[in-house]
């Protein structure tokens, strides 16, 4: 289902509740949402941001250095909650039982989909489809007059049903949206205790599942959760790109005040002026963020926010960082589908949720220029920061210091090689005297066992330096090329 689409039916539902369920979906911490008006997608700027994407250290790889958005601009942007209990629990490979306790409705056994269309209609949203010739507010407003007809009107179990109903199809098709019609209730343990559900800090949980989109498959082009917040995230820290209109200045959430600028030209055309632009930029945009790393949930996803590589945007010197690698913290990959078990994140990942819950670890810099920084940087991604067909980069001085690294590489390897060779013809030899040196080993002040077992440490170590060197020789050659 296409994302306003699903914006319109959800926005209906909300519309079509009595007062005191709207309260309460302000006192769980959604309710800015709500206020958000309707926003034209710009596929042509989600294009351009995920091709920048560096799903690898999960950040934007620009030709300036990294940038990442952060726990306050999801605070600003959306209104959502960054701040409580993290969102973890337990992830069922079956929904059924709980589907039809919770939820009232018809789910299919081993299986942890709700129909999109059977959850709609119990909210009463009906023939969701727009007529022909109806405006987009006469749309909104027919399908919440429907509904209202068959949502409770008083406080009382059917409205605790009809809350939960629209918290998953709130949470599974905008919030949290998966590609595809059906609605996933992964989420739905957590809404059993309803009064729980505002102490969650959802606002963590959905920057982990943007980030979670952004690593995708290249081959998507698109985001499928709520994107207005990737859009509004580049208007305010690339106003340069000029792809936003400031239409309502002075509302809060921030995603208020802005509204997509339209662009008739074609797809290809739009997206080759971005990356232009982009690979040109004159200027960082320099807001402070809240200047923590840590890491955000939201059940199995368990992702680093590293505000460590972006230290120039909270008014520091980026100093010289390790480059994260990829699945620092493992899962069973990307779709939930495919989640087989039951597990139980809060102890799968108890580590990143004591991280959590200490409000992660604040960014400091000692650095007093950026130089080392940006040679690491240049080093690890070089040409790749641009994307424009007609942007042209000098790589002559990063391949002549590629090179002199490779050859430096190569020697410390070789090196390491003939050094693991000596100790090990050194402990065979120990080896091979056994029990008939042992006079000979004990008039120089130690056993042989005692010998053999240093010389097996120093061969494990020698044998370990030597795969590490080899691996960067193959990084340098990989780069080199």
């Amino acid at each position: 289902m296409r994302a306003r689409v699903s914006w319109t039916l959800v926005m209906a539902a909300y519309l079509a509740f009595p007062s005191f369920q709207r309260e309460r979906v302000e006192e769980m911490g959604f309710g800015q949402i709500f206020r958000i008006e309707r926003m034209r997608v710009d596929p042509a700027l989600t294009q351009a941001l995920r091709s920048r994407w560096d799903a690898e250290v999960s950040a934007f790889a620009f030709p300036w250095g990294h940038m990442i958005p952060s726990l306050e601009d999801v605070s600003r942007i959306t209104g959502l909650r960054v701040y409580g209990r993290a969102v973890s629990g337990y992830t069922y490979p079956c929904y059924h039982d709980l589907a039809e306790r919770l939820l009232d409705l018809p789910i299919e056994r081993r299986s942890s989909l709700v129909p999109r269309v059977a959850l709609q209609e119990s909210l009463g949203l009906f023939e969701a489809g727009k007529n022909a010739g109806e405006s987009k507010d006469e749309y909104l407003a027919r399908l919440a007059r429907v509904s209202q007809r068959e949502l409770a009107s008083e406080p009382g179990p059917q409205a605790d049903l009809d809350l939960r109903r629209f918290l998953v199809l709130f949470l599974g098709r905008l919030l949290f949206a998966t590609r595809g019609d059906a609605v996933h209730c992964r989420f739905l343990p957590l809404l059993e205790d309803l009064g729980e559900v505002g102490g969650y800090a959802w606002g963590a949980a959905f920057l982990a599942y943007q980030f979670d989109g952004l690593s995708a498959s290249e081959r998507q082009t698109s985001t499928s959760s709520f994107y207005p917040f990737l859009q509004v995230w580049a208007y305010l820290h690339l106003p340069a790109l000029r792809r936003g209109d400031l239409i309502r200045s002075g509302l809060v959430p921030f995603a208020r005040r802005w509204d997509s600028r339209r662009d008739t030209r074609h797809l290809a055309d739009q997206l080759e002026r971005l990356q232009e632009a982009i690979d040109s930029y004159p200027y960082l945009d320099a807001r402070p963020y809240f200047g923590r790393s840590v890491w955000l949930h939201a059940l199995n996803l368990v992702l680093p926010l590293n505000l460590f590589l972006t230290q120039r945007s909270l008014g520091l010197r980026q100093s010289v960082v390790e480059f994260p690698v990829r699945d620092r913290f493992r899962r069973p990959g990307r779709s939930f589908r495919g989640l087989h078990d039951t597990t139980d994140w809060r102890e799968r990942a108890r580590e990143q949720i004591e991280n959590w819950e200490r409000k992660g670890k604040g960014v400091r810099s000692d650095a007093t220029t950026d130089d080392a920084y940006l040679q690491a940087y240049a080093l690890k991604y070089g040409g790749k920061v641009y994307k424009s067909a007609r942007h042209q980069v000098d790589v002559t001085g990063e391949i002549a210091s590629l090179r002199a690294l490779l050859q430096s590489a190569v020697q410390d390897r070789e090196a390491a090689q003939r050094q693991t060779t000596e100790l090990r013809s050194e402990l065979e030899r120990v080896r091979g005297t056994g029990a008939g040196g042992a006079s000979s080993s004990q008039s120089t002040g130690g056993s042989p066992s005692l010998m053999e077992a240093r010389l097996a440490g120093a061969v494990l170590r020698a044998e370990e330096a030597q795969r590490h060197l080899e691996e960067r020789e193959r990084d340098l050659e990989l780069a080199h090329e």
